[in-house]
């Protein structure tokens, strides 16, 4: 702990926690008045992440996401209302991208390797996805809010690697706020909210990662408040078949990996949840597509893309394009 700054002539002092959840680790630095007891803050935080995971996780055989995949086709299930709340954003989000961000692509992510039943890709089971004609999540599961149920019209396994982590992000961030932390900076993996401003008044400063397959290094600076960002990127799980290094993310247009020179892009949002998916859609749509989504839905994102050796930059939005951004890749910003 350590005393950073006073707020309305009340001196506030830095608290940092972390921990491990979801395969990952999460972490909390926050602000508090001097002298108040923030002890049940750690409980808390790990309760609001711990809740994610036994929901969401398809690493957890008993998780609700798991006993939806696994119940009858046209059978409702009750879920709680967490995971209805991450379903319907995702659904929705799934149609505005006409199917670029798809949560029924379980199947390809177990196939290739990348989900809970080993890191060994199934060849028969490769070709089989790659052969299928598939229908989207957005058309194959109904949501019933009143009810707080859902049910799915089709053999889809669902996966929601592609936005639980953003939603538990914000989990943690109201977490806080229910404790009355009006200043703080929470991180998922690559999942981050901002509240407030940092411990010098300023915007909490949150990198971009170079996304480089062999170090971890920061590219450039985010200047992030009251709002988060999430990063989609092909440098932290891949596979290589052959002279080809496909990354983890599913192109659901091609039943497999996604094969396209985008290494990462990173969504500002209000909410986690909503960059998290939306870097994902933006990932997958591609180099040319992916800008044209973001401008289309009034995204800010940051592509990085591979051009030869080299990083090419496109910025979209408010926060990463033309001359009045409020923040720039390291280089651009000093």
């Amino acid at each position: 702990m350590l005393k950073t700054s006073t707020e309305a002539g009340v001196a506030l002092t830095r608290h940092v926690l972390n921990g491990a959840t979801m395969g990952t680790r999460y972490s909390a630095i926050f602000l508090a008045p001097k002298g108040e007891d923030v002890s049940m803050i750690g409980p808390a935080l790990f309760a609001a992440v711990d809740q994610v995971d036994q929901q969401m996780s398809t690493w957890k055989p008993t998780s609700d996401l798991m006993r939806l995949n696994r119940a009858p086709r046209g059978i409702w299930q009750v879920l709680p209302r967490e995971l209805m709340t991450v379903l319907t954003t995702a659904l929705d989000i799934g149609e505005r991208s006409g199917g670029l961000f798809d949560i029924g692509v379980g199947d390809l992510v177990g196939a290739w390797g990348f989900g809970a039943e080993g890191r060994t890709p199934d060849q028969a089971r490769i070709a089989a996805g790659l052969s299928l004609r598939r229908t989207p999540a957005h058309k194959l599961v109904e949501l019933d809010a009143a009810q707080g149920r859902a049910r799915r019209h089709g053999a889809v396994q669902l996966d929601l690697s592609g936005i639980a982590k953003g939603f538990g992000a914000d989990e943690m961030m109201r977490c806080l706020t229910g404790f009355g932390i009006k200043r703080a900076l929470v991180s998922l993996d690559g999942e981050l909210s901002a509240r407030g401003l940092n411990e010098h008044n300023m915007p909490w400063a949150v990198g971009v990662e170079r996304p480089d397959f062999e170090t971890r290094d920061v590219l450039g600076v985010i200047d992030l408040t009251d709002s988060a960002v999430a990063t989609s990127g092909d440098y932290r799980h891949w596979v290589d078949v052959g002279k080809m290094r496909l990354s983890h993310t599913m192109d659901p247009r091609l039943g497999g990996p996604m094969r396209n020179r985008v290494a990462s892009v990173s969504v500002v949002h209000p909410l986690c949840m909503y960059a998290d998916a939306w870097a994902t859609a933006c990932m997958v749509a591609g180099e040319d597509a992916g800008p044209a989504l973001a401008r289309q839905n009034g995204l800010s994102a940051l592509f990085l893309l591979r051009d030869g050796g080299e990083l090419r930059e496109i910025g979209v939005g408010p926060m990463f394009e033309g001359p009045t951004a409020e923040s720039r890749p390291q280089g651009a910003r000093g």
